[in-house]
């Protein structure tokens, strides 16, 4: 991943690219297979990422973050697809809800949670899925209703991504049900030793094994009201929708990284491969799949980094975001399964990399809201 092919890569980038590559390949490519066998990582490899700047990059020095931007927020996602290391959930972590604290806390909330979660001690979740509702946040059951000084929470969540490890919740609530989406608020729970608050199973994936995926209940949870993220109720929804592009760029780019791995893999492989007696890679049939796979990631990277300039500038648009998160999850699944025909038999054998490939890919088309609700949004623009 060199300039050239990242331009908003550069100077002191570069030297982050290269320390966080680096962590990568010694610290989570060698424990990946122990991970997605016990389907969580350990506590110490979160607190190993803190303390070599990976986690909270772009969090203000105050707050003990990075002090960069989300430049290197992006950084960190795709030398972690780069490499097919998918279950330490920095993503959620550092990129997702660090910023809703930043953006919409308090100073003494940002100074209480901000700096634990940048050193590794805290680690953090956003709880919006429940049984019943997906995309359609507006359809939330969980409700937190005032008693005193304290919220009472009661309801579940599920696919909630770092939610067997998390310290640091940001549910989802209805403080008003009658008010619709004007009623959707973000509680922030602080889960040790809460009472009421229960952990289920962590759910069994198709792909992503490693990354702890797990079901939250709620049973008369009491919280302090001082943990309403924000000063006023009732603003959650839209929180939840001015952070949203940014969670999509996230995939996209991650999405970005694994199209253009599956092909480097694909070509090592079929320069290998005989097939009557010659590479795999003298059939005309061959050369053309992977010239289309190349042309396709190419178009992926040139829309990726004109985003990717958009949202340093401060010009992300929601309808762009929602395009390149559906257009780049899309054009992934397409690419790894023309990659994996390319293995032959050994491209359904989990000791190949192509094969997890395949698993991890294809939840980009749901988390971070379906590819079909993406182009909902973008046909409300026409």
């Amino acid at each position: 991943m060199s300039a050239a092919a990242f331009p908003w890569i550069s100077g002191d980038l570069e030297l982050f690219q290269d320390s966080i590559r680096r962590f990568v390949e010694r610290e989570l490519v060698p424990n990946e297979d122990r991970w997605w066998k016990q389907q969580h990582v350990e506590r110490e490899i979160w607190q190993k990422a803190g303390a070599i700047g990976m986690l909270l990059p772009s969090i203000p020095e105050e707050y003990g973050g990075g002090g960069g931007t989300f430049a290197h927020d992006a950084i960190v996602t795709l030398e972690q697809s780069r490499a097919g290391t998918t279950s330490l959930g920095t993503n959620v972590h550092s990129g997702i809800v660090a910023h809703y604290i930043l953006r919409y806390g308090t100073h003494e909330q940002k100074m209480r949670w901000l700096p634990r979660m940048a050193s590794g001690e805290m680690i953090s979740a956003i709880a919006m899925s429940e049984p019943g509702a997906g995309s359609d946040l507006k359809s939330i059951k969980a409700r937190a209703q005032r008693d005193g000084e304290h919220y009472v929470i009661n309801g579940s969540k599920t696919f909630i991504t770092n939610g067997y490890l998390a310290d640091l919740i940001l549910v989802v609530v209805k403080t008003d049900p009658d008010k619709g989406a004007k009623g959707v608020s973000i509680v922030v729970v602080e889960t040790e030793g809460l009472q009421g608050f229960r952990r289920g199973r962590i759910l069994e994936k198709i792909g992503q094994k490693g990354q702890d995926t797990a079901e939250l209940f709620f049973d008369n949870v009491r919280v302090p009201c001082a943990n309403l993220l924000g000063t006023e109720e009732g603003k959650g929804f839209y929180q939840l929708m001015q952070q949203l592009p940014q969670e999509r760029m996230i995939i996209a780019l991650g999405a970005l990284a694994a199209m253009e791995r599956a092909i480097d893999l694909t070509v090592d492989y079929v320069r290998e491969r005989k097939v009557f007696g010659a590479p795999l890679l003298e059939m005309q049939n061959t050369r053309f799949k992977l010239a289309e796979c190349k042309t396709h990631a190419t178009v992926a990277r040139s829309f990726v980094n004109d985003c990717m300039a958009r949202v340093l500038r401060g010009e992300l648009d929601p309808e762009t975001a929602a395009m390149a998160k559906w257009w780049c999850t899309q054009k992934n699944t397409e690419i790894i399964d023309e990659c994996l025909q390319l293995h032959g038999g050994y491209g359904y054998m989990l000791e190949y990399p192509i094969a997890r490939m395949y698993v991890n890919a294809r939840v980009g088309k749901i988390y971070g809201g379906s590819n079909e609700i993406m182009k909902e949004l973008v046909a409300r623009t026409l």
